[in-house]
């Protein structure tokens, strides 16, 4: 077979072409450091360090997430600290004010002072995040959501939107606390029902409770209902509860013995009562199923303002419900507290599991594309090596003629 000048010097420089080729993928290795650089290198290690790429991106958008979850829901539980620890104060006010050696006066200085921390308490409330958005406002977090309207109550133009964060495949963590369900919506001291009393009151008595005992045989109807004691003409007490249907009212519990041992019980409802009543003696129950912490401190420091009101047997039973509802309110923004802890004790879990799981990821992935150097500058010298032979005999034989041998 007879081998041209042209087949032979192709042949040379593929030789030399696919000895290049190879030192040049080696050094691309050593440069990278990284044994695959492209599906060709291993195209079975590929696909895997392709999937391991994609968990890890994935795992640092769940760890972005828990970042942002934590530090909205660390300002929340903080702010919600400063809270209980002011509403704890403003409640011993509260008791301070009930001493009945005090004079109006003093109990006005009191009352200033709770003012001062029921604003302190709105400020609170009304706090923003770095970004200037309202933590407490559910989902409209672009307008305030505590203000006092024109007769002075406290309302609340947030919503009751939880905001969440995606923090692992399938999970999701709340990352706020509603401004309502904080400050707005504690059960209320009494039960289902708030008490009104009259300021005629004579008796030293004040209703422990009003519930819905019986769902069943409850009909709500959004009435109020009136409480006359009256004489039983035995030396005893009646009561009679009537409402306030109109045109006319309705007798819901006839007249009968007054026993403060006993509930009175109608409409599927019991209210319970301590003390001694007296002939004469009236108040009413409207429902309140919920309360605003707002609004309680709101009604003892106006009861504090006026005089001597609070030291009357009406508004000793009045501070005595509005204390049930400081508790209740306390209780509500301590059980919203420790949801955000139980959230962080959870965000905290989810991070260490990233952590770990990312760890694990690049381990595998290290073994898939890490080059191992000694092995990779060994191949390098001997493609080197192989390249210059080529090279060198290409050179040899392409000067070769055969006029060299005539």
């Amino acid at each position: 077979m007879r081998i041209s000048t042209g087949q032979m010097f192709q042949q040379n420089t593929n030789s030399i072409l696919e000895k290049q080729s190879a030192t040049n993928s080696i050094t691309a290795q050593i440069s990278s450091g990284k044994r695959v650089n492209t599906a060709g290198d291993d195209p079975v290690a590929a696909i895997g360090i392709d999937n391991l790429k994609q968990k890890n991106t994935l795992i640092d958008q769940f760890v972005k997430n828990i970042d942002y979850a934590t530090n909205h829901i660390q300002q929340a539980e903080s702010q919600l600290g400063q809270a209980d620890t002011l509403v704890s104060s403003m409640r011993e006010s509260v008791l301070r004010g009930i001493n009945g050696s005090m004079t109006g006066a003093e109990r006005q200085v009191i009352a200033d002072d709770m003012r001062q921390s029921l604003e302190q308490l709105m400020s609170i409330a009304n706090t923003k995040d770095e970004s200037g958005n309202y933590i407490f406002a559910g989902n409209n977090t672009n307008d305030i959501p505590f203000a006092f309207d024109n007769n002075g109550d406290v309302v609340y133009s947030g919503d009751s939107g939880i905001r969440k964060s995606n923090v692992a495949a399938g999970v999701q963590v709340n990352t706020n606390v509603p401004g309502d369900a904080a400050f707005m919506n504690a059960p209320s001291g009494m039960g289902d029902y708030g008490v009104n009393y009259s300021s005629l009151q004579q008796g030293d008595f004040v209703v422990t409770s009003a519930k819905v005992t019986d769902s069943a045989a409850y009909v709500d109807n959004d009435y109020t209902y009136s409480f006359a004691f009256t004489d039983d003409g035995a030396g005893g007490l009646n009561v009679e509860v009537t409402d306030n249907a109109t045109p006319t009212a309705n007798i819901v519990y006839p007249a009968a013995s007054f026993d403060a041992s006993a509930p009175i019980a109608f409409n599927g409802m019991e209210i319970n009562i301590d003390g001694e009543p007296e002939i004469g003696d009236t108040f009413s129950i409207e429902e309140v199923a919920q309360v605003s912490i707002f609004d309680t401190f709101s009604k003892v420091i106006a009861l504090y303002e006026s005089g001597d009101d609070a030291q009357t047997p009406a508004g000793q039973a009045e501070l005595a419900q509005l204390l049930n509802n400081i508790d209740s309110g306390v209780n509500q923004m301590s059980q919203e507290r420790s949801s955000t802890g139980n959230s962080l004790k959870v965000l905290q879990q989810y991070s260490d599991n990233h952590t770990d799981e990312k760890l694990i990821n690049t381990s595998a992935l290290s073994k898939l594309e890490d080059l191992d150097f000694a092995s990779a500058i060994t191949e390098f010298e001997k493609q080197q090596l192989a390249l210059n032979a080529a090279s060198s005999l290409f050179s040899k034989i392409s000067s070769t003629s055969l006029f060299d041998y005539i």
